[in-house]
């Protein structure tokens, strides 16, 4: 493999996760660890990624373009928005983040009879609202139509004056270190008010979001309950994740 070749792929590896370790780029390339330090090197000289001890964090700092997001892991969203919507029964109060796999909470919802909602969610907020007799909350803010979602100071501001039994939360990512994370400031805040919001605070990632990191950290996820996702984490984050006092719900495992 050339040299240029390879250092292609470990650039393609990084920036799909967020983060790699230079035993994953090893596993994966078959070349030795000091010709990888060497790419990691010239790539992190060349301002394509970060260096780190032990491996590589991506400088790609942009959530994907919300067409890509509909379109990525259709059948785990939905999985995940069944099993989530399986905790709420009929009459609750539920508060709902903005995002694709939102949009999944939001399908599997539609069978609940008299839920109270509040949303920052745009088609959530459209779907749910006068439907089995829903009463629907749409948070105020700027629209940000890139994630089909209200935003700002007005936002936090509306939520404010509310508490719900339920709250779901998507993520950008969940870092090696266990750290909840957005893309955007007025995300971070918004997600992390929610959290602290509800009796019960769920947050929905799929198995991409894993071992990621974000530019922004999300207060609260030591307040978590639940954390629905569609593959069972690597053993480093299930350990990460059980110094926090939640639930792992993986998708069609009978134990969860």
């Amino acid at each position: 493999m050339l040299a240029e070749e390879r250092q292609n792929q470990i650039l393609s590896m990084v920036n799909s996760r967020g983060s790699v370790s230079i035993t994953e780029i090893q596993r994966k390339l078959k070349v030795s660890r000091e010709t990888i330090r060497r790419d990691l090197l010239l790539l992190a000289e060349r301002n394509r990624l970060r260096k780190t001890h032990g491996g590589a964090l991506s400088l790609e700092r942009n959530e994907p373009e919300m067409e890509v997001r509909q379109v990525t892991n259709v059948e785990g969203k939905r999985s995940m928005g069944r099993l989530a919507a399986s905790l709420v029964p009929d009459g609750a109060s539920v508060i709902l983040s903005s995002g694709t796999t939102m949009q999944s909470v939001a399908d599997a919802l539609l069978v609940r009879e008299g839920l109270t909602i509040f949303t920052n969610n745009i088609v959530a907020c459209g779907k749910l609202a006068g439907h089995n007799k829903n009463r629907v909350y749409m948070l105020g803010g700027e629209v940000q139509p890139a994630n089909g979602a209200t935003l700002g100071r007005d936002a936090t501001t509306m939520l404010m004056h509310y508490f719900a039994d339920f709250v779901f939360v998507g993520a950008g990512a969940i870092s090696p270190s266990g750290w909840l994370m957005d893309y955007t400031r007025e995300e971070g805040e918004l997600h992390g008010l929610m959290l602290q919001s509800a009796r019960t605070p769920v947050v929905v990632a799929d198995h991409t979001k894993f071992n990621r990191y974000a530019p922004v950290r999300v207060d609260n996820f030591d307040k978590v309950t639940h954390l629905v996702t569609d593959r069972q984490p690597d053993q480093a984050i299930v350990t990460t994740l059980a110094n926090l006092p939640l639930e792992l719900l993986v998708v069609g495992r009978d134990d969860s």
